[in-house]
């Protein structure tokens, strides 16, 4: 977030009951929005100016030296964790209410490393096909002049959510 006035991520998980009542598009832009939790695992890349369109989002970020491998560069799962949020929240995006996924397997290729000084960051994740059971979707890492630093390419299974009561 670049606003120091902009109101502070709340960590959390919405229920699946909330979950299940929203269509997959307005659920994602509640977590974008802060009026639904943002996912725990996305205090590891402090995600800020994020968009959700159906079958489209868009995730800013800042590589830090907290990022860092052992090698002095950033670890690959700073990368992981942006293509995979940006792919599986562009497939619940076209999702229906009622129904929601989980990642089957995905492939990343790294094209060039991140430091601290790389700057903002772009994630984009496109799904490729929405079916009723799989979708597929892709995602891009691009540096702040459009340079590629990592793609990635995923398969998601398509489930109804368990309901209470």
């Amino acid at each position: 977030m670049t606003d120091s006035a902009a109101p502070k991520p709340e960590y959390g998980v919405s229920s699946l009951d909330v979950m299940a009542s929203m269509s997959g598009l307005d659920f994602v832009r509640g977590i974008f929005a802060r009026t639904l939790p943002e996912p725990p695992i996305m205090e590891n890349v402090a995600p800020f100016d994020c968009t959700a369109e159906t079958g489209h989002v868009v995730i800013h970020s800042v590589p830090g030296l907290r990022h860092y491998n052992p090698i002095g560069s950033v670890h690959g799962g700073y990368a992981a964790i942006l293509l995979d949020s940006a792919m599986g929240l562009a497939v619940q995006t076209t999702l229906p209410k009622g129904f929601g996924y989980t990642t089957l397997e995905f492939k990343i290729s790294f094209v060039r490393g991140m430091s601290q000084d790389t700057g903002t960051i772009r994630t984009e994740g496109q799904v490729l096909n929405a079916g009723r059971r799989v979708a597929t979707a892709e995602a891009r890492i691009t540096g702040d002049r459009g340079t590629l630093i990592a793609h990635a390419t995923a398969t998601c299974l398509v489930f109804e959510l368990p309901r209470n009561g």
